[in-house]
């Protein structure tokens, strides 16, 4: 049933039945009363998709998330949903896994108008195949996309991993452990890293002390006690201050002094341990990527990072 069915049962216009059915003014009480009864007697319940689809807006946007283990995908998620509902926008989460067929049919869902805009936290497929389908709606990602023209929000992480690679070198640590969530082909992430650690020891790092697909507490852990068994890292400089926290549990498990730690995201893990760590500001940065998915922008805004030093004291405790 739609409203041209009520209109015709109850004996009063389309325009009339939606002015009642969208509670607008206008409406004879009769007529009000009518044509609700009809509604009533017939159980009928507006097509929110049909509607929506009428005025060329569904208000639901999309968001591509690889997994959520990682703090920078819950701080992104929680600056967008703060930026969405006041609005009135549904978010609708996309797990991908980096799987580019599983991305490439959210894409094409954005084609078929199932959302206004998606926006990939970060994603397996390239930016050419992004660039094809903005024509379909508002497509925004949360790096930089260099000379591309793309919406984009991110942060800037390369100074503030520059000054805490500068203070590592300043405090004359050898043996620098690095743990990274993905591998350096693949992470732009990994990228910048790697290009602060030459800026500042005009090295690479040492691959003996690198490990990738940490992302959690227990991967930190787990990281160490691969690690200290080979060139034993006087530092670790790590991808969330839980890893880090996760690299000192296995030091303090094993009754092994406890290294120093960098950590980031300025967790309330790294504020208990008083680590040093870096803060990206990812809620800042998910506010500004829904924004433009909401205004279909093609902008591209960035947010500085922060190093932020803590002395770390009894952390072996």
């Amino acid at each position: 049933m739609n409203i041209h069915d009520i209109a015709k049962i109850s004996g009063y216009s389309s325009s009339t039945v939606s002015r009642v059915i969208n509670n607008r003014n206008y409406v004879s009480k009769k007529a009000r009363q009518d044509i609700q009864k009809v509604i009533h007697d017939f159980d009928y319940v507006p097509n929110d998709v049909a509607r929506d689809l009428s005025k060329g807006k569904t208000h639901n946007i999309g968001v591509v998330l690889p997994h959520t283990d990682h703090p920078y995908y819950t701080q992104l998620v929680e600056g967008i949903m703060s930026a969405a509902f006041p609005a009135g926008y549904r978010i609708v989460m996309l797990p991908s896994k980096f799987n580019a067929e599983i991305e490439m049919d959210y894409l094409n869902r954005l084609r078929r108008k199932a959302y206004d805009a998606i926006i990939f936290t970060s994603h397996g497929i390239s930016l050419n195949e992004l660039l094809e389908y903005q024509q379909y709606g508002s497509i925004v990602i949360c790096h930089n996309p260099g000379e591309l023209n793309i919406a984009a929000a991110y942060t800037h992480r390369e100074e503030s991993y520059t000054e805490a690679f500068k203070w590592i070198k300043s405090q004359n640590y050898q043996h620098i452990s690095i743990l990274l969530s993905r591998a350096y082909k693949i992470s732009a992430t990994a990228q910048k890293t790697f290009q602060a650690y030459r800026n500042t020891f005009g090295s690479e790092p040492d691959k003996n002390l690198l490990n990738t697909d940490v992302t959690t507490f227990k991967d930190g852990y787990n990281a160490a006690m691969k690690l200290c068994h080979n060139n034993q890292p006087d530092i670790y400089f790590t991808n969330g201050d839980d890893i880090a926290a996760g690299v000192r549990q296995f030091y303090l498990d094993n009754n092994l002094p406890v290294p120093r730690l960098i950590g980031q995201e300025d967790q309330l893990s790294g504020k208990i341990l008083n680590i040093p760590t870096i803060n990206h500001h990812f809620h800042e940065v998910g506010k500004l990527a829904c924004g433009l998915a909401i205004n279909n922008e093609i902008k591209q805004l960035s947010v500085e990072s922060d190093f932020i030093f803590r002395n770390q004291k009894n952390i072996e405790n």
